[in-house]
């Protein structure tokens, strides 16, 4: 036995008898946005403390609960809260929930942020589309021994944010009225916010919106046969041009609650539809 699949089936183990029955779609809500849990209807609310083998969500805004229940009719298990590289934890650590999901039954996996914008037209409040990514954390959650029965040891990330869940977030979005941005995330390290310097490379290097997260949860992701669907709050300009401001994270979290209202009433949308 694998040592994940030894992780994994402890975890499962533990919230088995309060689960009910396989889920459909996973979601995971980023910093600023666990008011969006409320759209879960019936849900059994469980602590991550309470998840064998779980991390635990150490940052503010980040409540560290996991909500199973019913969003548009289907099965749904979110987590308000997910784990950052910057915390210690390592990309193997950030990688268990993931699959953890994907055992409980989801095939679809729609992951939310909070991010600063790279793109000079982006202001904050804009909700942006992930197309693609730039994976500059040094980390992958791959590294190491490899499981076959949870995915090969070589996934193809060409397309790892699925096209055809773009289109359908393209159209719900334009039904439902709700303007959206698209773009390239970067995701580094952190925790410290990008020197000036850094925040123009990362646009150059074709970064639309820069965050400290999200890259390595969609790997994984990918690897064990989850498609992926992502956005991003753009809460603060990080052009890193002269006119480049100092960034402060209780003014990213208001943000991201001001604009998460709005990506909120899109989630029950998009999981009907995915």
């Amino acid at each position: 036995m694998s040592a994940i699949k030894d992780r994994l089936d402890r975890a499962q183990a533990s919230i088995a008898s309060r689960i009910g029955g396989p889920i459909e779609v996973g979601i995971i809500l980023g910093s600023g946005l666990g008011g969006s849990a409320k759209i879960v209807e019936g849900a059994v609310q469980i602590p991550y403390a309470e998840i064998a083998e779980f991390p635990r969500s150490t940052v503010v805004g980040h409540a560290g609960i996991l909500h199973v229940g019913k969003v548009a009719g289907r099965r749904v298990a979110l987590m308000q809260g997910r784990f950052h590289l910057f915390e210690g934890w390592k990309a193997g650590d950030i990688r268990l929930p993931i699959y953890l999901l994907r055992r409980l039954g989801a095939r679809t996996l729609i992951v939310t942020n909070a991010a600063g914008g790279l793109n000079p037209s982006f202001r904050p409040g804009d909700i942006m589309l992930i197309t693609d990514h730039l994976n500059f954390t040094g980390a992958n959650p791959l590294v190491g021994d490899n499981d076959d029965q949870i995915g090969t040891r070589f996934p193809d990330m060409s397309d790892a944010h699925d096209r055809d869940l773009l289109e359908v977030a393209r159209r719900v979005a334009r039904e439902a009225g709700q303007p959206i941005r698209e773009g390239i995330y970067a995701g580094v390290l952190g925790p410290s916010f990008e020197t000036s310097a850094e925040r123009r490379f990362l646009h150059l290097a074709g970064g639309d919106a820069v965050g400290m997260s999200t890259v390595v949860e969609v790997i994984a992701a990918k690897h064990c046969g989850l498609k992926v669907l992502a956005f991003s709050i753009i809460t603060n300009v990080a052009t890193g041009g002269p006119d480049q401001q100092p960034d402060h994270h209780l003014d990213i979290l208001r943000v991201a609650d001001e604009a998460g209202v709005r990506l909120a009433g899109l989630l029950p949308l998009l999981v009907a539809a995915v």
